[in-house]
């Protein structure tokens, strides 16, 4: 099977992996190159195409890799992977690269709930003295002064801004941003059902039927095509036995005939998987659970003692100062709703961490619950359960801005014994 490589693609792995080959006098090239972008467009699929259609070869390494219960072994992971590669270029006599595979799923910090642990420093440190020094690169424990060959480093992901601002910047990582036109997107599709006898016009029609979908969109649409068929194989042979003889058979496999890849069926089946996208988006079952989880378990407010304010009137008191006013929320100020009301209105999100007095110190806070709130009710009765769960500690509000990924607010709104 022939699969499409989209030039753009090719011209900017051929560039910057042969530029790593080439001593150019004066000229400081990037070890790394990012390829960034929406996730499922095939940037891992097309770097496989671009390196084989070029003979290198690939050592690779997974973003699941960048994590280890013991400190330190990514980071020597990423250095013994290069040195391997590295040998390989000797001994192969030809073009090798060392490629990490969603490298923000690894070593990115997506917001302020994710862990920033020793390792992920570790590697983002490892990977920047790499590209600085590309020639030197030591194991841990040991030190070898012969110089080695230089080795193109790619990685893929779909978020650099979650990595570490001094990691991507330019000089150590070259940034490539892949997003398939229209064309690039014709041509993949063509390779994908290349076996199958669409047409060029039926190609273009299907693509453009689903213009916002991501090309793994097309592979498994290809892919469920064949469901009609394996499932008329499964009652024929009855679910009983289909283990037996699929897995452990003295028959030979099951042969298929060529399913039914009309453009009408394509696109009876592709509306199909829309449809299952968009289930997956609006049912966001998990915030309706934590409301609940919230409102029944962790809301246990503390009986209302009657108090007599200096204006004579009667009114409930939780005993941290918060007074219900009217017909507002119990237990929370004017000036704490009205600044919550201010960043929802700037389409902001809100969050709410506490801390302890020992760890307040040091700003360990944690997330209390649901982060990222974005309506008025949920913000308001996520606070009231946080102030009440957490009544001897630190309590504060957080804004957030999450096109650009940064706090806009940190206002304490809680203290110890009462102190608001």
């Amino acid at each position: 099977m022939s699969y499409y490589i989209a030039p753009r693609f090719l011209d900017k792995l051929a560039v910057h992996i042969t530029k790593n080959f080439l001593d150019l006098a004066g000229v400081r090239v990037p070890l790394i190159l990012g390829i960034h972008g929406r996730k499922g467009e095939g940037k891992t699929f097309q770097c496989q195409l671009v390196f084989e259609k070029m003979g290198i070869e690939v050592t690779h390494i997974s973003g699941g890799e960048l994590e280890s219960p013991d400190a330190g072994d990514p980071a020597r992971l990423i250095r013994l992977r290069y040195r391997e590669t590295a040998e390989l270029i000797k001994v192969r006599g030809q073009m090798c690269v060392l490629m990490i595979n969603d490298l923000d799923a690894g070593a990115g910090r997506f917001d302020e709930g994710t862990q920033y642990t020793v390792n992920t420093q570790l590697v983002n440190a490892t990977l920047m003295n790499i590209a600085d020094n590309p020639t030197d690169v030591q194991l841990p424990g040991s030190y070898d002064s012969t110089p080695l060959r230089r080795v193109p480093i790619i990685v893929t992901g779909n978020d650099f801004s979650t990595l570490y601002a001094p990691l991507v910047r330019d000089g150590r990582m070259e940034k490539f941003y892949w997003e398939p036109n229209r064309d690039d997107k014709v041509g993949i599709v063509g390779g994908i059902f290349a076996q199958d006898g669409l047409s060029q016009r039926e190609l273009e029609q299907l693509v453009d039927t689903f213009p916002h979908q991501s090309i793994d969109f097309y592979s498994a649409l290809r892919s469920r095509i064949y469901d009609e068929q394996v499932r008329d194989f499964i009652y024929q042979v009855g679910f009983e036995a289909v283990s037996l003889r699929v897995v452990n058979s003295t028959e030979k496999p099951p042969e298929f005939k060529k399913p039914d890849f009309s453009l009408s069926h394509l696109i009876a089946s592709g509306k199909l998987m829309v449809a299952e996208q968009q289930r997956v988006q609006t049912s966001q079952l998990v915030d309706e659970y934590n409301r609940l989880n919230r409102r029944s378990q962790n809301y246990q407010p503390a009986p209302p003692t009657t108090v007599t304010p200096s204006n004579g009137s009667n009114q409930p008191n939780n005993g941290n100062g918060f007074q219900k006013q009217g017909g507002t929320n119990a237990h929370l100020s004017l000036e704490t709703q009205e600044q919550i009301r201010q960043i929802l209105a700037q389409g902001h999100k809100i969050n709410f961490e506490h801390v302890d007095e020992r760890r307040f110190r040091t700003g360990s806070w944690q997330s209390c619950g649901t982060i990222r709130i974005d309506t008025e009710s949920d913000a308001m009765s996520t606070l009231e359960s946080c102030l009440a769960e957490y009544n001897g500690e630190y309590v504060r509000l957080v804004g957030i801005d999450s096109k650009a990924k940064r706090r806009v607010v940190e206002t304490i709104i809680q203290r110890p014994n009462g102190k608001n």
